[in-house]
């Protein structure tokens, strides 16, 4: 039996549900070992390029413990380790249950999120904002703290 003939054999809800539950996985392995391994333990995770040469956080800085956060229900204290990537993980949570329900349904091709350039560099330019707020005095709050 070949491999062609062996996906023809799957009921068509799970392949639609394939891709979908494939980039679940691909998204939850990492995570999973970020939620054990706590990056608020020196040693556990290499320094950020960024941080180390410049001094500034960059709008990555804290993800890793942003994440551990959110395992761990500590929306308040993922939020204070980087706010932008609370609401990244939150868009894309929602374009994956688009995703998701698409292919569950059959209701057509994957919904694609209507990101234009000008849709880009707004998103660029609000990271940026971040990245400057975050190390202002005024937008410490922003910034995670130091491990």
């Amino acid at each position: 039996m070949t491999s062609a003939s062996t996906t023809s054999a799957l009921p068509p809800v799970l392949r639609r549900l394939g891709p979908p539950l494939a980039a679940l996985a691909a998204v939850a392995v990492p995570a999973v070992y970020v939620a054990a391994v706590d990056p608020n333990t020196p040693g556990h995770y290499p320094d950020c390029p960024f941080l180390a040469a410049t001094g500034w956080w960059c709008p990555g800085c804290g993800g890793l413990r942003c994440v551990h956060g959110l395992a761990h229900g500590d929306f308040t204290g993922a939020l204070h380790d980087n706010a932008a990537a609370v609401l990244l993980f939150g868009v894309l949570a929602l374009l994956w249950l688009r995703w998701a329900w698409a292919a569950l349904t059959g209701a057509g091709p994957r919904p694609r999120p209507p990101l234009g350039a000008r849709r880009w560099v707004l998103v660029l330019l609000l990271l940026l904002v971040f990245t400057v707020v975050r190390n202002l005095p005024v937008g410490a709050g922003l910034a995670p703290l130091l491990v």
